[in-house]
């Protein structure tokens, strides 16, 4: 990760109290780019192969078995009455073969106009051995991840429909054999979102469909890993999301589709040292004479100093969800670096083969993730297969790079719901 050196220096106005004149000076210390991070992490991992090979994207997509994952209000459009997915991402392959993510999905059409749906994401991190000397056995541990959620979708028109979640998670990351003041991290959260899907049209060579889409995904409060330390915010973002069918005939269909997402979490500010200049002997000049400079308490007082621009990342989630749209200390520019987006393309043939393509770009100062993906998708009577492979297009390779990813989705009462 690239990192620059924050420079500023700001002298203020000279002024005389009780005989004496004091000038503050502030200065910025070195930092790493500003990229927002926060707990749980896992939850925002793509985890099924159409998405993957789409450019992690799924907010405005149509609707498939794994839904629940970037908007269950989709399940309020689905053709089948019942389904369940299940999908087994390896990951870091390059270096282990234990890690993994697994995800498991249900949805179930009650009518009309609504639709349940539920979903267990579990992040392994494999085993490791911890051990305090060469002679000793050693302690096999296995940190890992997970989150159960179930949400309810409803048809508020022919064309829209919204859908609310709600999430447990839990992460045992940290551990007792390393930090005995450790814990798991326990937290709720919930998605808002909404989906819209146009009725057909027809155009002069083609029939079209619109689809839009929208998230806020896992809000909820802060939460730490122990006792004494840090809360730590919930990756809280918002998802939006256009799409349209290009409708050939009944045999061929692509699909293109546009997604952008952003934190909703506060951006870091820029911290440096505040050191105060006392002109003791009243001269009007800052010299030896003068004595040592003394640090400002506060700065003292803090491990990374005070906020010299920016603004504090201490509040509450929901005032970090408002703060996250104009705090970033670059101003507008970089308030708009951290959004990042992805495109993706979709050619169906007579709803049985699927080949797909996505591009995802994240900003070089916000993490600078890039990547393309490909995959292709299979359906036989009522179960799809999917893939997708992932080629790194940054300096910074994805830890999903060249990695064979799989999904499998079963659908119960297929083409129930006639939505064409």
């Amino acid at each position: 990760m690239k990192k620059y050196i924050l420079s500023f220096f700001a002298l203020t106005i000279i002024s005389s109290i009780f005989g004496q004149v004091e000038t503050t000076e502030l200065r910025p210390s070195i930092s790493d780019t500003r990229v927002i991070t926060t707990g749980l992490p896992f939850m925002l991992i793509s985890p099924d192969a159409r998405s993957a090979s789409l450019g992690d994207m799924g907010v405005a997509t149509s609707v498939d078995g794994f839904s629940q994952q970037y908007n269950p209000a989709k399940y309020a459009f689905s053709e089948s009455k019942q389904g369940a997915s299940l999908s087994y991402t390896p990951y870091l392959t390059r270096l282990v073969n234990d890690i993994s993510l697994s995800y498991v999905t249900y949805f179930n059409r009650l009518s009309d106009v609504s639709a349940f749906s539920a979903s267990l994401k579990y992040f392994s991190l494999g085993e490791i051995v911890l051990t305090q000397d060469a002679t000793s056995p050693g302690v096999a541990v296995k940190p890992n991840e997970f989150a159960i959620d179930a949400a309810y979708s409803l048809r508020l028109s022919e064309q829209f429909s919204m859908a609310v979640a709600l999430r447990y998670m839990h992460s045992a990351l940290r551990l007792n054999q390393t930090d005995p003041n450790a814990n798991p991290g326990n937290t709720f959260g919930a998605d808002i979102t909404g989906y819209y899907q146009s009725e057909e049209e027809a155009y002069n060579d083609f029939n079209g469909r619109w689809r839009l889409g929208f998230a806020i995904q896992n809000l909820g409060p802060r939460f730490k890993y122990d006792d004494g330390g840090q809360e730590v915010f919930q990756p809280t973002n918002l998802r939006l999301g256009a799409g349209f069918d290009f409708i050939f005939d009944e045999y061929n269909k692509l699909a293109v589709t546009a997604e952008v997402t952003k934190y909703l979490v506060p951006t870091p500010p820029i911290y440096g040292d505040k050191i105060v200049f006392t002109d003791v002997n009243d001269d009007g000049v800052f010299d030896a004479n003068d004595g040592d400079f003394q640090t400002d308490e506060q700065s003292a007082a803090s491990e990374e100093g005070v906020i010299i621009d920016g603004q504090s990342t201490d509040v509450s989630f929901l005032s970090g969800v408002f703060q996250s749209f104009g705090d970033a200390p670059g101003g507008f520019s970089e308030e708009l670096r951290e959004f990042t987006w992805a495109l993706g393309a979709e050619y169906t043939y007579q709803d049985n083969f699927s080949f797909r393509g996505g591009y995802f770009n994240e900003a070089d100062d916000k993490g600078a993730r890039k990547f393309f993906a490909l995959g292709a998708g299979f359906k036989y009577t009522t179960i799809n297969v999917d893939l997708s492979y992932l080629f790194s297009a940054s300096k910074i390779q994805s830890p999903l790079e060249n990695t064979l990813r799989f999904s499998l989705t079963f659908n119960f009462g297929a083409n129930e719901y006639n939505e064409y």
